[in-house]
Order: structure tokens, then C-alpha cells, then sequence
């Protein structure tokens, strides 16, 4: 055998080997796209109906917030009308009821003086003296022996 042939078989195992790894890679590509192909067919699968029930969930809840605002506006309409009443009532009531207290503080007074009290008379109360920061107690009254 010459040189050229050897170099011809040399070449010649070099290209097998090289076609047999790129035909191994081949093979290998093929698997994970097949594997590729059914993960997104099963996802495709499982996505549509949960596309399906969130669609359903954001009707209701888009319902419900309608709900809700009916609700929220309702409430503010009774508000303001309990808000009217009041002050309705108020100034009804409100002015003759002052009145009608004054008199009766009035009543009390006049009789109160009439029971034989005079005005001048000390009153007997339990004040205490306040001193910035602290209460000073009143002073102990002593029993007198009768």
C-alpha cells in the first residue's frame, strides 16, 4: 500500500466517525422536539379550559363589583337622607328643647332659693386646687364632738 492509500482510508474512517456523531445529535434533536411537541400539546390542552374558568370568575366577579356599586350608591343615598333628617330634627327640637331646659334649670333655682338657702351660703363641694402637674387633696375635716 502506498501513502496515498493510507491517507485515502485515514480520510475515510475520519468521515464515518463524523457522519455516525451527527447522526447520533440527529437522532437526539429528534427525541426532544418529539418530547417538545407533546409538553406544549398537553399544556395547550390543560390551558384552554383554565382560560375557560377564568373567564367564567372575572364575569361573576365583574357582576358582583356591579353588585357592589349598586350597593355602595344606595348606601349613600340613605346617608344623606339620614343626614337631612337629622338636621331637620335638630333644628325642630333642638331650639324648643334648649328652651325647655333653661326653664327647668330656672324652676330649679327659684325653688332652691325659695326652700330657705340663701345664695350667699357657702356651699359645701369637694374642690381640689390643681397645680401645674399635680392634684393637691382638700383638707381633712375634722370630727367635732358633739
Amino acid at each position: 500500500m502506498s501513502g496515498g492509500e493510507v491517507a485515502g482510508i485515514l480520510v475515510a474512517v475520519f468521515w464515518a466517525i463524523l457522519v455516525s456523531f451527527i447522526a447520533v445529535v440527529l437522532v437526539r434533536l429528534a427525541q426532544v422536539l418529539k418530547a417538545t411537541t407533546k409538553l406544549v400539546a398537553d399544556v395547550t390542552e390543560q390551558a384552554v379550559p383554565l382560560l375557560a374558568d377564568a373567564s367564567t370568575t372575572v364575569r361573576s366577579a365583574r357582576t358582583q363589583l356591579d353588585r357592589v356599586d349598586a350597593i355602595a350608591s344606595d348606601v349613600q343615598e340613605v346617608t344623606s337622607n339620614a343626614s337631612a333628617l337629622s338636621s331637620t330634627v335638630a333644628s325642630t327640637f333642638g331650639g324648643p328643647l334648649v328652651k325647655v331646659a333653661a326653664f327647668g334649670y330656672g324652676v330649679r333655682k327659684a325653688l332652691g332659693r325659695a326652700g330657705g338657702a340663701p345664695e350667699d351660703a357657702p356651699r359645701k363641694s369637694s374642690r381640689r386646687t390643681v397645680i401645674v402637674g399635680r392634684t393637691v387633696p382638700t383638707p381633712r375635716r375634722r370630727k367635732q364632738k358633739g
